[in-house]
């Protein structure tokens, strides 16, 4: 069954050029990985002036979700990039989440 993978991030406007280049990488970085199917970004604005952006990542079933999960964090070693350090400068607010489509009658 599909691993649906959503992230819901509240990003201060002043953040949200660096915080793009870095969606924009992780973006990228999966679509190689083996289970991919798609992703998708929304975005939108809340009364304080933040940048509300829903990320969702489709993926083939849940243990290619753990394997993407094991081979990014292995990047972000890689790369020496520290999402919780990165978060936290940029002041965005995040909440994760895996579902499942429900299926079609």
């Amino acid at each position: 069954m599909h691993q649906i993978f959503i992230d819901r991030f509240i990003i201060p406007e002043s953040s949200f050029e660096e915080f793009s280049e870095r969606m924009n990488y992780n973006r990228n970085f999966i679509k190689n990985i083996s289970g991919f199917i798609q992703d998708t970004v929304y975005k939108s604005k809340d009364e304080q002036g933040n940048i509300l952006i829903i990320t969702i990542a489709e993926w083939k079933d849940e243990i290619s979700l753990i394997n993407a999960k094991d081979i990014v964090q292995n990047e972000y070693k890689r790369i020496n990039f520290n999402p919780p350090g990165f978060m936290s400068r940029l002041n965005v607010k995040m909440e994760r989440g895996t579902y499942q489509e429900i299926e079609k009658y």
